[in-house]
């Protein structure tokens, strides 16, 4: 049994706490907006309506959309170190460029370039971290990744709180919780400097001297570093001589449902509403009755429930089947948005409203983040056979994304338009066809061989056609 030194465990940590504050500077940026909108927005600041004020926070999802798709391709072509060290810097001086906005349409801009960074660095940290990890330890280190967003976030939150209290009368403070994300991009950059490239990345380039010395410091012995060596260049080969799919081949049926399923996934795990909590949970505190430093402080009650819940998430994933997990964790939901919506109808104006708020948010992120979410990425990750893998991911992690979009950006509207019980009774109407989809189209996955989960979806076309024929 393979067994790591002290040497190589610091190093692989080092590795690791590097590249995941991408993942940090990811759940920041997109927590941060939670505390600073309600300063922001007043008149005196950037005067925002219910309409930009989505677009300021939905622009930054947008931007996110764009940079997944076209981040791995920079990675591809320059390297994932080298990438990760370009995104420290585009996070260092957009996150200055957001915090000295003067008007509501620069601001807009910057979050759109901020996106550019998060949705980059959503894929480029994980590949590299499952690049760099030994097989015995990758699932490990890979989901630090996920454990830093929402700790980033939780920072945020806490942040936020700290800032908004103790300056509760300064309007522009708004600007100083947006600034502090500069930090984590200065540390981003100077510990990457210390890390090396992707032994794979330098195996395509032809680069395998430098592979295998990237190896023999990541990995204990003589005969494993060269061993890894080969089993890389082998996988390359294979993958080399492979057809890529591409969006000819939707036309193949099987391949049509399989990747239509990987987007309605995607999709389910938005609509839950989960990211109008993580973006305006503020103002939904505000709304049952919280004063705006109070809210502040409550939020990070969210924060904390979101790192607990994935670490039960992580937990739970080897205990049950995942469509189980995923229906499990959208019921959890329905009842939590439900429960929402009925009670700001009956206790409205009454002075535990906000608490039982509170408390409803907090159960409802729970099973977002215990069931919802961590089964989610491993859905994706499972149902796609080889050659459908880049493509399949690619095209449903940018439907994912565009569906945090499209919530990010109404959410506002429908708040201020239909008011906080409706909007809820609304997000818990669609879970009930989340549900639905699940139940009907998700195949289980675990336990089972990408190739089996392949010949299924063969199966059942050829099946239909066999039916037809009779």
């Amino acid at each position: 049994m393979y067994t790591e030194s002290s040497q190589v465990k610091k190093r692989l940590k080092n590795i690791t706490i590097s590249a995941t504050f991408g993942a940090l500077l990811f759940g920041y940026d997109t927590g941060v907006i939670n505390g600073a909108l309600p300063f922001m927005g007043s008149p005196d600041q950037l005067n925002l309506t219910a309409v930009t004020e989505g677009m300021v926070t939905s622009s930054l999802l947008l931007g996110a959309a764009l940079g997944a798709v076209f981040g791995g391709r920079l990675a591809d072509n320059f390297g994932r170190r080298k990438t990760i060290l370009n995104l420290s810097l585009l996070f260092f001086f957009v996150s200055i460029g957001c915090a000295l906005s003067p008007t509501a349409s620069v601001m807009i801009f910057f979050r759109f370039l901020l996106g550019l960074a998060v949705g980059a660095a959503s894929v480029n940290v994980p590949t590299f971290l499952s690049e760099v990890s030994p097989a015995e330890r990758r699932g490990k280190l890979v989901t630090i990744n996920e454990l830093m967003i929402v700790t980033g976030q939780l920072l945020a939150f806490t942040i936020n709180a700290i800032l908004g209290n103790v300056f509760a009368d300064v309007q522009s403070i708004w600007r100083w919780m947006l600034a502090v994300a500069a930090l984590p991009a200065v540390f981003l950059f100077f510990s990457m400097l210390r890390v090396p490239e992707s032994p794979r990345w330098l195996v395509v380039k032809g680069k395998e001297d430098t592979a295998l010395n990237v190896l023999r410091q990541i990995r204990d012995g003589e005969e494993r570093p060269q061993r890894e060596l080969n089993e890389i260049k082998q996988a390359i080969s294979a993958e080399t001589n492979l057809q890529k799919a591409s969006f000819k081949d939707l036309n193949t049926p099987w391949i049509r449902r399989i990747v239509l399923i990987g987007i309605g996934i995607g999709i389910c795990q938005q609509v839950t509403g989960v990211n109008s909590i993580m973006y305006y949970g503020t103002q939904i505190l505000q709304d049952a009755g919280f004063a705006t430093d109070a809210a502040l402080v409550a939020n990070i009650g969210n924060g904390v429930i979101s790192v607990l819940a994935t670490f039960f998430g992580i937990w739970l994933l080897g205990k049950i089947n995942r469509r189980t997990m995923f229906i499990i964790g959208q019921v959890g939901i329905i009842c939590a948005l439900l429960a929402i919506g009925i009670t700001s109808n009956l206790l409205e104006g009454t002075a535990i409203l906000p608490y039982v708020t509170l408390s409803l948010t907090i159960t409802f992120l729970f099973f977002q983040q215990g069931f919802v979410s961590p089964v989610t990425w491993l859905l994706l990750a499972e149902i796609f056979p080889i050659r459908l893998r880049g493509f399949g991911m690619g095209v449903s992690t940018f439907c994912l994304w565009m569906a945090n979009f499209a919530v990010g950006m109404s959410f506002p509207s429908l708040l201020a338009g239909l008011g906080l019980s409706a909007t809820f009774f609304m997000f818990a109407g669609i879970n009930v066809i989340a549900i639905g989809f699940v139940y009907k189209f998700c195949p289980e996955t675990r336990g089972r061989t990408l190739e089996q989960l392949e010949s299924e979806f063969r199966n059942h076309y050829k099946d239909k056609d066999i039916k037809a024929a009779l």
